[in-house]
């Protein structure tokens, strides 16, 4: 399966004390808006979800159809093929999509240990 751009998404209390200490570590806001309360920050090819009062936990995410870069790729699998692959091996979803549409939509999965990830597709 090809699941698109990896990026961490982290559950935050303060998203001003998260973003210093981040620019600190070399990373620069990317994305987002911090009066939504979220920002997407990047070092490198290193992508880091900033989200206050969005998410219960931290995840995994990975977006289809995206590069590092959040530019269009060609040859993606989209995120209802990647959903019914989990299905086929018996993985059950947290939150499904409709099979029925296309573009954008998500679904969410948790590894054997209670990890959660986020399959978000933004095209």
């Amino acid at each position: 399966m090809t699941l698109g751009a990896f990026s961490i998404s982290l559950a935050v209390s303060d998203i001003q004390a998260s973003k210093a200490f981040y620019e600190a570590l070399g990373f620069s806001v990317f994305g987002g808006d911090i009066n939504q309360r979220w920002l997407i920050m990047k070092n490198g090819n290193a992508l880091l979800g900033l989200f206050q009062g969005m998410f219960d936990k931290n995840m995994l995410t990975f977006n289809p159809g995206w590069d590092e870069n959040a530019q269009p790729v060609n040859g993606f699998d989209d995120v209802r093929t990647i959903q019914q692959k989990l299905k086929d091996h018996q993985i059950s979803l947290e939150t499904e999509t409709d099979t029925q549409t296309t573009g954008p939509a998500h679904i969410v999965v948790k590894d054997p240990d209670g990890n959660v990830i986020l399959i978000d597709q933004h095209v």
